[in-house]
């Protein structure tokens, strides 16, 4: 989220509800955040990625100055990104207090409410943060969202390449292929499964999405089934041509995509390396089970922190003049291409990593035209995961902190292909093992 609105933070949301394959061809991220005042080592820390400290600095500055606005609004996102809610609350609603039209920090608190299921209580704050949209959809869905019933479900994977797919039942209807990204927001539909089940809309906009003019609809499902999982009251977002129609009529991802509100509701395991999705209920049995699975296979866990629907954790990237270690995105399914990872702003060019800077790829980034290049780190890293002289790409004019704190690179699919990666949303933590899941 860019503090003092330098970018539309919805473009990519918006967008990732259109396409299965355009939404997962654009990763990449978008203009730097503005510091609103000067906080100096806090902000540094922050910066850094070392949102521990980072926390406690902003701490010490509202305790000398509590009406600072910046150290109020930072110390809660530093709180969100790692789903620790009461601190969030406690220091959003203070910025919020003290400028009540400061949009991101409304923008902030609604997505705070929205990750614990308070719809209502975040619609105000979409408004307030000039999301009408959403104000209007989360304001109209009554009762629990994402009413989680059954308690494990495997999919095999359809197919693998150029994107991971799986089959989900709508309202009860015949499986469809459904294509997944955690670089999307929401469950989406085409606009074809959408009529079928029966789908009218709570609230509608008219967006841009890649030089066309398209509807984005919301509205909320009754049903939604994964295997032997299934979700009730689901909020789903399609959107429609002018005339009503699919946008993309030929994707592979025939249903349409699940996102990473989907799979934050769920102890979810992406097991590239036994061609699975596994879902199982949030439960404390569950997670101890897969930390003690990833123990058996001496896997440390890593963090997990949210931006938005983005997930990041710490990872680096090295070339001939050495490396970078630090807070990097790593994003799971969508079709990635044959790049393992994407390196952000001039980080190729200092730790000289090879570049072929004569052969231009035309992509998009939230929505808009951007070009990268092939690139070969001499090493790219998450955890104990490691992939040496793989073909990635560089995006040259990626600003390095799209939210406040240097993102130096995003890891995708194919980095992952040796691997099982699971999610736990409550402890925040992500588990790399490098076997099949049992």
């Amino acid at each position: 989220m860019a503090e003092g609105g330098t970018w539309d933070r919805r473009a990519l949301l918006r967008g990732a509800a259109v396409l299965t394959g355009a939404a997962a061809a654009a990763p990449l991220l978008g203009r730097a955040a503005t510091a609103l005042a000067d906080s100096g080592d806090a902000d540094a820390l922050f910066k850094a990625g070392k949102f521990e400290q980072a926390g406690r600095a902003y701490e010490e500055i509202l305790r000398a100055d509590p009406k600072n606005l910046h150290a109020a609004r930072r110390r809660g996102s530093v709180a969100l990104l790692a789903n620790q809610f009461p601190d969030a609350e406690k220091y959003l609603k203070t910025a919020v207090r003290l400028a009540p039209d400061d949009k991101d920090a409304h923008l902030f608190l609604a997505d705070c409410y929205l990750r614990q299921d308070e719809l209502a209580l975040s619609a105000p704050h979409w408004k307030a943060g000039g999301e009408e949209a959403y104000a209007q959809w989360f304001a109209a869905i009554r009762g629990e969202p994402y009413q989680v019933h059954g308690d494990t479900a495997r999919l095999t994977w359809k197919q693998m390449d150029p994107n991971p797919l799986v089959e989900a039942s709508v309202n009860g209807g015949p499986p469809k292929p459904f294509a997944f990204y955690t670089g999307a927001s929401n469950l989406s539909l085409t606009s074809t499964v959408a009529k079928e089940a029966g789908l009218s809309p709570l609230a509608s906009q008219k967006i841009d999405f890649e030089g066309r003019s398209l509807w984005a609809h919301y509205g909320v499902l009754d049903s939604f089934r994964l295997g032997d999982i299934e979700l009730r009251n689901v909020p789903v977002g399609w959107s429609a041509t002018e005339s009503g129609g699919d946008v993309d009529p030929h994707t592979d991802g025939g249903g349409g995509m699940i996102g990473t509100w989907v799979f934050a509701h769920l102890l979810t395991t992406f097991d590239y390396a036994g061609r699975q999705l596994i879902l199982r209920r949030r439960t404390p049995e569950a997670a101890r089970k897969a930390r003690a699975a990833a123990a058996r296979a001496g896997a440390e866990p890593q963090p997990l922190w949210l931006a938005e629907q983005y997930l990041h954790t710490r990872g680096g990237v090295a070339g001939a003049d050495g490396s970078h270690a630090g807070v990097v995105g790593v994003n799971f399914g969508g079709s990635g291409g044959e790049s393992a990872a994407v390196v952000f702003g001039d980080t190729a060019e200092q730790l000289r990593i090879r570049a072929d800077y004569e052969r231009p790829i035309g992509t998009f980034a939230h929505s808009h035209p951007a070009v990268t290049y092939p690139c070969y780190p001499r090493e790219i890293r998450l955890g104990d995961a490691t992939a040496e002289d793989i073909y990635c790409e560089t995006h040259p004019q990626a600003a390095l902190a799209p939210y406040g704190f240097d993102v130096r690179a995003a890891f995708f699919h194919s980095f992952h292909k040796p691997y099982r990666m699971t999610l736990d949303f409550t402890d925040m933590k992500l588990y790399i093992v490098r076997d099949t899941a049992t």
